[in-house]
């Protein structure tokens, strides 16, 4: 289970005026900024991006200078993968080291949809025992019993982390992730493609 909330794309405006620094060919640019803050690119500046793209990540420098923001809520088996993407991105994450015995421990902080019978019977006791863990906690302050929290914790706890990354980085992810085996990153990559002009910049449809 992923939940993908309040995406926000910044500085396409001057990632294109970027882009045509090389042959100072500012005066062409069509693009414009709606009064709602929306980038819409014009044609002749979007036909220079789809080409650039096209040439190589050498050539599409401009990609690295958009940059989106999202809080993504994940279980921790999935961070683990999404934290090979470590150059040219930045997350600040919940803190299970000093927020895991602030709330309740409930099966809403786990993904849990795949589990079944037996499988599912043994996550939710463990969450039995790690709720009564972190209330004993709070009344003693006796540090093995937060030890025993954080030594319990299984990888589908889910953590919320706001990260920011480029357009260049989702291509890479977009294409190494595509089709994945988690369904985790196919909705991932869903996301990506919905965003702005991800079509064609990140990603051109099989004909």
């Amino acid at each position: 289970m992923i939940k993908i909330e309040r995406t926000g794309i910044f500085n396409m405006e001057n990632a294109v005026r970027g882009a045509r620094n090389a042959m100072n060919s500012w005066g062409n640019m069509d693009s414009r900024t709606e009064p709602d803050g929306t980038f819409v690119f014009g044609n002749a500046d979007l036909e220079l991006m789809t080409k650039l793209c096209a040439a190589g990540s050498s050539h599409r420098k401009f990609m690295r200078q958009i940059f989106v923001s999202a809080d993504i809520t994940a279980p921790l088996y999935w961070w683990k993968e999404y934290d090979t993407y470590k150059v040219g991105t930045t997350a600040n994450s919940q803190s299970t080291m000093h927020k895991l015995h602030a709330k309740p421990i409930t099966p809403a902080d786990f993904s849990h949809d795949k589990l079944r019978g037996a499988s599912l019977d043994a996550i939710l006791a463990l969450i039995e025992v790690m709720e009564s863990l972190r209330l004993e906690y709070i009344k003693t302050k006796d540090k093995s019993l937060w030890y025993a929290l954080i030594q319990l914790l299984p990888s589908s706890y889910r953590q919320m982390r706001t990260c920011t990354m480029s357009y260049e980085n989702l291509v890479s992810m977009r294409r190494d992730r595509l089709g994945h085996k988690l369904e985790e990153w196919r909705v991932f990559c869903e996301w990506i493609e919905s965003l702005p002009y991800a079509n064609p910049l990140i990603f051109k449809p099989e004909p």
